[in-house]
């Protein structure tokens, strides 16, 4: 009787999709900046390659805090608005960091760029394209979430050849403008309310305030969720914030590791669009599962790697591997818990992934400035990731035997 029901997929549903996919692939190549320039900003501050990591490190951190708080604000004025405060917030921070480490560009980066202004953007997008989508929402979700890596793969041999010819200050004003002029005639057009949702876009079981989840408490299966995007986006982000700096100590120029840096990244969001299908087919808990086999396998070849043609390809490998991980993960948590809740489960899931995030990448820049080399960083990494494959490996048994009994 449901299939009589409307559907709220249209063709501006792809639309909303496709615009919300471009906004935050302009909104994520602010912090890319520093990334690139990782090396010349450490010049400042005596070589110390933590610094620099500590501001990227603040964006995740930011972004995430900023997704609960900007989530709220979302629900009351609009997506519109706050992905509009959000453009402006991120032109703000960037013009404060060209002031320079360390404070000015912590701030910067921390409470403009992060909490701000993509706080403001990543988390109520989720929320609202979502509300577009009944049918294909994994693959939706999957989409936009790419914004990240598509915004890894444009912008790194852009912001390096702008940093080699102006310096990484006025690269960061000429971007502050660049994505003003971007975001928000895209936000003020076409990011307009949601479609209202008909009784078919609900969850089909029941809301049970005092239910359990996979058999346990449901909290402790949404921590032991939190606990999986954490640790999947610590090993992920230490290749991506330091793979210029590595490829520059091995000989390797700039400019070709920014292109490494590319390839990773337009890698994942190629695949991750085969992970956002496969989602819709198997669940999100199983393609987490595959997905964190697949980034151990990946951040384990770097440390066997040493050459420029095997490093692109482990580079495109690893980036295969880990995309799939957290739009999977926050397709899993509407799976198992009540749609009413992911206002605020969402945000949270995605607080964990950036401050995974940012501890893997400052944490790859301490380990490289206590060692002199990033070997024990990306060991660590591969630590973490079979620590994050047991945990999901443990939700998907359970999983199985909850539907071995139904």
């Amino acid at each position: 009787m449901s299939s009589l029901l409307p559907s709220v997929e249209t063709r501006r549903s792809w639309v909303v999709a496709c615009v919300a996919l471009a906004v935050m692939s302009t909104a994520f190549g602010a912090p890319w900046i520093t990334v690139v320039a990782l090396k010349n900003i450490a010049a400042e501050v005596n070589g110390e390659r933590a610094i620099p990591a500590f501001a990227g490190a603040l964006v995740w951190v930011g972004t995430g805090i900023g997704g609960i708080l900007m989530g709220q604000l979302a629900e009351r004025v609009g997506v519109r608005w706050t992905v509009i405060g959000g453009a402006i917030m991120i032109a703000a921070g960037l013009a404060l960091s060209t002031r320079g480490p360390s404070v000015p560009l912590f701030v910067g980066h921390g409470l403009f760029i992060g909490v701000l202004g993509i706080g403001g953007i990543n988390a109520p997008s989720y929320v609202y394209v979502s509300r577009w989508f009944d049918r294909r929402r994994g693959s939706a979700l999957a989409l936009i979430s790419s914004g990240s890596f598509l915004a890894g793969a444009l912008w790194p041999s852009i912001f390096e050849r702008v940093i080699a010819a102006a310096g990484w200050r006025q690269a960061m004003l000429y971007y502050a403008v660049a994505e003003l002029i971007v975001i928000v005639p895209a936000a003020l057009i076409v990011l307009g309310p949601p479609p209202e949702a008909p009784q078919r876009a609900l969850p089909t079981r029941p809301v049970r305030a005092a239910d359990t989840v996979l058999g346990w408490p449901p909290n402790l299966v949404f921590a032991l969720q939190a606990g999986a995007i954490f640790t999947c986006c610590v090993p992920m982000a230490m290749p991506q914030t330091h793979l210029v700096a590595f490829c520059s100590d091995l000989g390797i120029s700039p400019v070709h590791g920014a292109a490494m840096i590319s390839v990773l990244l337009g890698m994942a969001f190629v695949s991750r669009q085969f992970w956002g299908a496969l989602s819709d087919r198997v669940g999100g808990l199983y393609t987490m599962l595959a997905g964190s086999a697949c980034q151990t396998v990946g951040l384990s070849l770097f440390l066997l790697t040493q050459n420029e043609l095997g490093l692109f390809t482990v580079a495109a490998l690893f980036g295969f591997g880990f995309s799939g991980l957290v739009p999977a993960n926050i397709l899993a948590s509407r799976e198992l818990f009540p749609a009413g809740e992911a206002y605020w489960r969402i945000p949270t899931l995605l607080l964990c992934s950036g401050t995974g995030m940012a501890v893997g990448g400052w944490v790859g820049g301490l380990l490289y400035d206590y060692f002199g080399h990033y070997a024990p960083a990306f060991a660590a990494g591969v630590g973490v990731s079979l620590v994050n494959f047991m945990i999901i490996s443990m939700l998907a048994f359970r999983r199985s035997q909850t539907l071995a009994m139904a």
